[in-house]
């Protein structure tokens, strides 16, 4: 995201926040590759009520200093609420099952709430 993108950060699918881990870091460009490892950082793992697994991560850009999340562990998100906010320059890093088929594009622009990023297929049927 850019510095004219909303930096508002949303649920990818209904389920619990199992866990939330921050991490301090550096402010290097989002858009290189060790942003995800270098930069400060917050990640939330999510379980979806079909018991599995996402995780997101904030990460900080260049500019950004500041990383808000308002949940913790044990919170109900549904898919497309609001669940933190980063502050100018930054990234959301999606971590999907293996099985996951992803229907956005490498540098597509994508809509809170109504884009789809990825399928995830269930035994009995085929849910986002």
């Amino acid at each position: 995201m850019n510095v004219f993108n909303v930096h508002s950060n949303r649920a990818p699918a209904d389920g619990v926040v199992k866990e939330r881990w921050y991490f301090g870091g550096a402010f290097v460009n989002a858009a290189l590759d060790k942003a995800s490892l270098s930069n400060e950082r917050n990640a939330l793992w999510i379980q979806r009520d079909d018991g599995r697994d996402l995780t997101c991560v904030q990460v900080a850009g260049l500019i950004a200093r500041r990383i808000l999340c308002y949940v913790e562990p044990g919170a109900r998100l549904e898919r497309g609420q609001r669940f933190g906010f980063i502050r100018f320059g930054s990234r959301v890093d999606l971590y999907l099952p293996p099985d996951a088929q992803v229907k956005a594009a490498i540098g597509e622009k994508v809509y809170a709430a109504q884009s789809v990023l990825a399928w995830l297929k269930t035994p009995s049927s085929k849910t986002r």
